[in-house]
């Protein structure tokens, strides 16, 4: 099975769409728009998932998700022939590659169990040769945090006891850096020699980063914030070409965090760029000397800000970006010498594909697309929005307005995100926003108080608010769609999953005029149960987030299980049975006090899926009864005769 998947994966490559003339030296895909596309295709598995090229440049390599395990494959870029392949056992999935030197590969594996909500890192490092040979059980345990440009024999690899060069052949290690002592890690940064110059973690379980520079391998490790101290965290990000100047993340008081250069001699920093509205997301090196050249900021739609724009690499990605005005592009690897790229571009309608730049043609030329089945034109605008909350704290968010609309007087779906703290909404091909989208609903999405991406000051204003300020910034949202002429108020309806499904029925429970329905997926219902159940609070760590972010209050006021009374509109339930973050008791205990109430409820608890669903057949039955349930509410059967007819409290 696996080798007709190898093959369609080649077929995929091979049969690219049909190229056409655009922007001089550019190949790119095109398509002829279609109908709405049916479930199956939102649904599918991608093609792929991450895709690299070698550094010499003849292979590359790529994830292949399968339905209970992820393989890697390496192709000949010559004529995307097969010639090396990976396959786990089931339940577990490459989860991270690396080229480390021009034939071997080394990857992480992780493991998917149905309490999890997606697979997770078993921190154990493998190798293969593109050939597909040279593969172990396993090398070693541990983090690769470097591939060492200048030693195709080592990698630097983080564990629990510090920093190590390991033989990518034989697993071997040498030890190179200790942290400092009782400082529970959370990261490394070496310069472009391959030194150990930063670590960054926390002492004890208090959540407060302590960041240490030394200058050379020999020095003491310097402490230089401790957010104990200062109330910031800081966090290294990269280093200049020469090692002389390194880059930090730093919060700031009442901004987004800012980008400071940080003089490794004299130890003075000197801010580089601050946005006005986000923090960094990502950042972009160079493949010559590692060294930081770009970050990437979430301001609405995605940009790249230049922190060193004489960078030829900076250079290549600015004339690269030109050629997809509409999209987000990125590099995702090198060849060894610069002069073959692999880029991802992406967008609201566009999954992600693939295009390799060559240097001496400056030519871009398509590659592959994880989901080649969508064109452009078959999906649905995503607009970034602004507004301002009650309190006057501006909100930023996302509407989707259905192809072909006037974007007036539409059914509305919002879809708060979960979490809550530290994430966000960001702009880009969502197959749950575009599936809503195809069948005619719009659909709103706002980073509401609490959310990553904004500022220490934004996230930690939704700190113990829960069901207060960040539900009232949801509500504010909805209602700014209805003020705009977007959301027929008469037509709306709050889903939501895991925090994102506590924010739809607390919707319900405290506006129910707002919303005609709600539906909660693998939610949080009833917030002392996750006090002190669920798999947050077995760890010291866990249980201090959660007395800093919910606080130690009435909880059961602020609990939609212990509302049930105040919700007036059908509700639908979905949870996991094997859901560790969020129990499926939870659900069980909304059901039944939404039954108590009288309300109309539909619920359904599935066996061997977890905090987010997995298998096929659950994906295809839970979307097939959510479209119907939202049809029968707020779509083109929305009269309340399907509402009316809701099934009272099944669980199956």
């Amino acid at each position: 099975m696996h080798r007709a998947l190898i093959a369609a994966l080649a077929a995929v490559c091979l049969s690219s769409p049909v190229f056409a003339a655009g922007t001089p030296g550019v190949e790119v895909r095109q398509g002829t728009a279609m109908g709405a596309p049916p479930l199956a295709d939102f649904l599918k598995r991608d093609a792929f998932g991450t895709m690299k090229i070698s550094p010499t440049g003849e292979y590359l390599a790529a994830t292949v998700p399968l339905s209970n395990r992820t393989d890697l494959i390496i192709l000949r870029r010559s004529d995307l022939k097969m010639t090396g392949h990976v396959t786990l056992p089931v339940h577990s999935h490459v989860e991270d590659f690396s080229w480390v030197n021009d034939t071997r590969i080394l990857f992480g594996r992780s493991l998917k169990w149905g309490y999890l909500e997606r697979p997770q890192a078993t921190g154990e490092i493998f190798g293969v040769n593109a050939d597909g040979s040279g593969q172990q059980d396993h090398l070693n345990f541990g983090t690769i945090i470097d591939r060492l440009r200048n030693d195709d024999s080592h990698v630097l690899i983080a564990d629990g006891y510090g920093v190590e060069r390991m033989d990518v052949k034989s697993g071997e290690t040498l030890i190179v850096a200790r942290p400092p002592a009782q400082l529970g890690v959370a990261g490394y940064l070496d310069d472009p020699s391959g030194t150990v110059r930063f670590v960054w973690g926390i002492h004890g379980s208090d959540r407060r980063v302590a960041t240490y520079y030394r200058a050379d391998a020999k020095a003491k490790w310097e402490l230089i914030n401790d957010e104990r101290t200062t109330g910031l965290a800081v966090t290294p990000v990269g280093f200049s070409a020469d090692g002389k100047t390194a880059f930090l993340q730093s919060e700031e008081t009442g901004a987004p965090d800012g980008i400071y250069a940080f003089d490794t001699t004299t130890r003075k920093r000197e801010i580089v760029y601050r946005d006005d509205n986000t923090s960094p997301s990502e950042y972009l090196y160079s493949p010559d000397d590692g060294s930081l050249f770009a970050a990437v900021f979430q301001d609405g739609k995605p940009r790249v800000e230049y922190i060193d724009a004489e960078n030829p690499y900076a250079k290549q990605l600015r004339a690269v970006q030109a050629s997809f005005k509409d999209a987000m592009v990125l590099p995702t690897s090198y060849s060894k010498d610069g002069g073959l790229a692999l880029y991802v571009v992406y967008s609201d309608r566009i999954p992600s594909d693939y295009y390799l730049f060559e240097r001496s043609a400056n030519h871009v030329s398509y590659i592959a697309s994880r989901a080649n089945w969508f064109k452009p034109e078959m999906l649905s605008e995503e607009r970034p929005v602004s507004l301002k909350a009650r309190d006057g704290m501006p909100l930023e968010g996302f509407l989707t307005i259905p192809r072909g609309s006037d974007g007036k007087n539409l059914p509305l779906v919002v879809n708060p995100h979960g979490g809550p703290f530290g994430i966000s909404d960001t702009w880009g091909y969502d197959f749950e926003v575009q599936l809503l989208a195809s069948r005619g609903y719009a659909v709103l999405q706002v980073n509401f108080r609490g959310s990553g991406g904004y500022g220490r000051a934004f996230e930690h204003a939704g700190y113990r608010q829960w069901g207060g300020a960040m539900q009232d910034d949801i509500t504010d949202a909805t209602k700014w769609a209805i003020a705009q002429g977007i959301a027929d108020p008469k037509r709306i309806c709050i889903y939501g999953a895991s925090y994102g499904a506590y924010a739809a029925l607390m919707g319900v429970a405290k506006e129910p005029a707002l919303y005609r329905c709600a539906i909660g997926y693998v939610g949080v219902y009833d917030l002392d149960l996750m006090f002190h159940g669920g798999d947050i609070h077995e760890s010291m760590y866990g249980h201090n987030f959660l007395v800093e972010t919910l606080g130690e209050q009435n909880l059961q006021a602020i609990s939609p299980n212990h509302l049930a009374d105040r919700i007036t509109v059908p509700v639908m339930l979905v949870a996991g049975r094997e859901d560790r973050r969020a129990p499926d008791k939870h659900t069980a205990l909304m059901r039944d006090a939404l039954l108590r109430a009288g309300r109309k409820v539909d619920a359904k608890i599935y066996d061997g899926e977890g905090h987010g669903f997995y298998t096929e057949a659950d994906r295809t039955d839970l979307y097939t009864r959510m479209l119907a349930f939202l049809d029968g509410n707020i779509g083109s059967h929305g009269d309340g005769a399907a509402a009316s007819a809701a099934t009272h409290g099944v669980t199956r």
